[in-house]
Formats: C-alpha cells, structure tokens, sequence
C-alpha cells in the first residue's frame, strides 16, 4: 500500500478532531443542535487552518443519520460515502481551474434535482475569490435564494477579493491561525501515534516555523521525519532539514553587530553558509530574533509572549542592556528592507554582508535612527574613557591624557562678541555630529559672562547638544581660542517664540557694540 502523507492521514473527521477554532466549531454543532442551518457560508482565514476540513465535517453533519452531540457518527452509509467520496449530494469545487460563467450555470442547472440521498445538496467551492466577475454575478441570484435542501460553503485564503454582493448573502467566519502550543499539542499527539520518538524542542520548532497552518506543521515534520528514517528527531536534525540556524548563533551575531566587530559578523555569516543555511530563512528568522530583544527592552513582562527558553531569555535581557531601542528598531528595518531586497537577487549574501556592515558602521546612513546610533557610540566611549591612541613606538594604545587646564579671567560683554567672530576657527575642532547639530544655532549674551546657544523650535540639536560633555567641550575650546573663561548654556525656543522677539542676538562683526539681556 502507498504512504500517505501525514496532513491527510489525520485530516480531522469528527468536529472534536478540530483544532485551534473552537469558536467556529462551537457555533457550527448549535446550529445544528437547534436546527438553524444556514443556506450559504463562507470560511476564511490563511493556509492550514482547517476551512475544506470544517466544511466537510459540516457537510457530513448536516447529512448523518446518526449525529452524536452535532458532530458527524462516521458509521452510517452517508458518512461513510463522504469520506470515500462516493457520495453524490456533497460535490468540491476547485475554483482556481473551475472560474467560469459555465461552471457556475452548471450548479444552476443541477440544484433543481434534490438530493437522492441524504438532507442537503452540499457545494463547497474551495478559492472562491479565482471565479471571474461573470461567474460572481451568475451565482448571486442562486446563491441568495437557493433551494430549500441545498447549502453552498465558500472557502478563500483572500476574502477581500470576493464582491460585497457575496460577501453579505454569506455567513462568514474567519479562522484563525492556530498558536505554537496548539499545533505542537497536536504533533505530540500523532507521534506517538505513529511510535516515533521526537525531542519536545523539535517539535515546538517545527510548529513555529509553521507560522500558524495545522497542514505547514505536519508537512514539515513528514519532512524531517522521511530524512532521518528510522532515528529519533532531534532539534539538531530539524534545524538540518530546514535550513534553519540555531538562536545561538543569532544571539553571537547580534553581541558582535553591537560591539561593532565586522570581522566576527562575516565569520558567523560564513559559518552559517559552510554549514548549508538557507539565507532566506536566515534573514526571516534573525528579524523575529530582533524583535524577541525589542520586547524584552520595552516590557517587563515579554518573557510571557515569547517562546524561548529561560536560558535564551536571559541572554536576550543580557543584550538588551548592550543597545537601546531606537537602534534595535533600525536594525529592523535595515534586515526588513533586506528581506525585500534578497526575493530578487542572485547574490543574497553580499546583500545580507552589506546589511550587516551597515548595522556595525551607522556612519554609513545619514537617517535619525544612525545619528542617535552614531551619538550613542561616541557617549559610551566618553563616559568609559575609552579615547586612545597608537604609540609611536611598540604599536601599543595608551589613554590619552588630558591638557592641563589654563586659568582665565572673567570675560565681558565684548569678549562674547569675540567667541562669535571667532567661531569658524573653533568649529573645526568640534567633531561631528557635534558640529552638524550647532549649524543653525544662534548666539545671545546672558548676564555678564555668559555665551547662549539658542535653538529653533523643533530642532534636534538641542537634544543632541545640551549635554555636560558637549559643554565642557566648547568651554575648553573657547577657552584655548580667546584665553577667557566663557561660560556656556544653551536654550530652545518655544513654538510661538522667534529669535528678534526674545533674545538680542549676537552680530558676527568686529568693532560691533554688543546689547546685552538678563535672564
């Protein structure tokens, strides 16, 4: 006898078998506990959920001789005729190779007969949304007044292709993609069943990897199984047949993106395609890896929604303490845009190396997001002294160490004005992002001894520039510049403020008289 695959050898016969739409299944064995049959539904929801499979249960329900509790008994001539598909009076319709006008002008033709057998004349038109426009007007009249012992099922992956004309003749119920614990519930089930051993971990990975679809998930572990005939399925081998990569490596990929180390980036990247990953996956997979860390950085509680080890969570809270949120976000985005990128391309891993290079190196994109990454490098490195350069001799780094610092006199009014007039010589000291963020600043006097720094409403360099560091850099550089001991703020304007109306602005003309305000 020929194998059958597993997806159809345990195809759910009985309503019971069903699992994952309890809320469908529930409400179908009420109506027909109350005998409220409706004349037409329509079942959607993505691939694998159970919608042909409720709808031939259903079919057979509304048909059995001897229901027990609304589901189907199995046992009498019409179920047993369903299930071989000898029964005449339930007939499936595949829409995308049956779309015509004809086909539907068929259905009209047969439904005058009623059924020779059985309550219900039962048509289950599977990918309803592939019939053609004609074919959707030419079952409209028939669909909305139908023969008392006739029931039409519509099934469809895309329920917004179908007309509104259909859609409000239907009753609809929309299937849901069934959870990680649900579908590995299920696989446990049928293995043991079947007398294969498996590793819990296996399974649970198979299901995720199914992304939601009961017929996915035993697809896949028929896979796994038929390569590793007659051994125990481990999670090693299902990440082989897969093409899968193990969260460890995603895990050492992302330390070395942080500490920007491209080097070990390409390693781990080359490791993975000797082993004979499939890149795709790969991208796919470390995208749900970032947004795993994304959680754990933003909630206290993401630990309950996402399916990972407490070993793996504690290494993801390990990281997230590494990088902050707005940079995970545009590691995101740069591997979403990846994954667009790689459907149409022949060389998927110089695209994922660029990708990667990009995550080490933000200076390579002039976005907010790589700014704010750049900016976040530069303080970790002043906050931990980490400025260091090459000695001359032995090749070795050695902290650099500070000038001392020069005591200066008190400055006036006019030796504002001198900072101002000054100012192209001390910017070329200011590194960036510094210098980009104080171009569009303003200078103002406040009180006798101190330069204003004011910013437009709305600007970023306020954010970026207000901070003790920056301060102290600038103080230091107009020190060395004028031999004066300038004191430096820095103020954003309100959005109804401009700069005429509430600070008298320094002119960057020498000899110029100065006004001064007090604040």
């Amino acid at each position: 006898m020929s194998y059958t695959a597993l997806y159809r050898k345990f195809r759910p016969s009985t309503f019971e078998e069903v699992k994952g739409q309890d809320h469908i299944v529930q409400t179908l064995k009420n109506q027909i506990h109350a005998n409220r049959i409706g004349h037409a539904y329509l079942f959607c929801g993505t691939r694998g959920t159970g919608k042909t499979s409720v709808a031939k249960i259903f079919a057979k329900a509304v048909n059995c001789e001897h229901p027990v509790d609304g589901s189907p008994c199995n046992e009498c001539d019409v179920c047993k005729g369903i299930n071989t598909g000898s029964f005449m009076n339930v007939i499936e319709i595949d829409a995308a190779s049956n779309n015509g006008v004809d086909n539907i002008r068929q259905i009209r033709d047969e439904i005058q007969y009623t059924p020779s057998s059985g309550k219900y004349t039962v048509y289950i038109i599977d990918e309803v949304h592939m019939l053609s426009i004609g074919a959707f007007n030419a079952l409209l009249k028939t669909l909305e007044e139908p023969p008392s012992y006739v029931l039409f099922i519509l099934a469809t992956t895309e329920p917004h292709k179908i007309p509104i004309t259909i859609l409000s003749r239907c009753q609809r119920y929309d299937f849901k993609r069934i959870s990680i614990d649900t579908i590995a519930g299920r696989l446990m089930e049928l293995m043991e069943k079947e007398n294969i051993e498996v590793e819990e971990k296996a399974i649970r990975y198979v299901a995720k990897a199914a992304d939601g679809s009961m017929r996915d998930a035993l697809s896949l572990l028929d896979q796994c199984i038929a390569f590793y005939l007659g051994q125990k399925l481990t999670y090693d081998n299902v990440l082989e047949v897969l093409g899968a990569v193990d969260n460890e490596i995603f895990s050492q990929l992302t330390r070395c993106v942080i500490e920007g180390d491209v080097v070990g980036c390409i390693h781990v990247l080359d490791e993975m395609v000797m082993q004979g990953r499939e890149l795709g996956q790969f991208v796919n997979d470390f995208i749900w890896y970032l947004r795993n860390l994304m959680l754990i950085k933003t909630s206290e509680n993401a630990s309950d929604v996402i399916d990972a080890s407490t070993e793996r969570i504690q290494a993801l809270k390990e990281e997230a303490q590494m990088v902050d949120t707005d940079t995970i976000m545009r590691y995101i985005r740069i591997f979403s845009e990846l994954s667009s990128q790689m459907k149409y391309s022949s060389q998927k891993r110089v695209l994922i190396e660029i990708a990667l290079i990009k995550l080490t190196k933000p200076a390579m994109e002039n976005d907010i997001g790589s700014l704010n990454n750049r900016m976040t490098i530069v303080e970790k490195k002043i906050e931990s002294g980490d400025i260091v350069t090459t000695a001359a001799a032995g090749g070795e780094a050695k902290k650099e160490q500070p000038k001392p610092k020069k005591v200066f006199a008190k400055p006036v009014p006019a030796d504002i004005q001198e900072v101002v007039n000054n100012w192209g010589r001390i910017k070329r000291h200011i590194s960036n992002p510094y210098k980009t963020y104080l171009e569009n600043a303003r200078f103002s006097v406040k009180g006798e001894d101190t330069l204003l720094i004011v910013f437009a409403p709305g600007s970023i360099g306020y954010e970026g520039s207000n901070k003790p560091e920056v301060i102290e850099m600038l103080t230091n550089l107009i020190s060395e510049e004028i031999e004066k001991q300038v004191k430096v703020e820095m103020t954003i304007l309100e959005n109804n403020q401009n700069f005429g109306d509430y600070f008298m602005e320094v002119v960057s003309k020498i000899n110029m008289e100065v006004e001064e305000e007090d604040f």
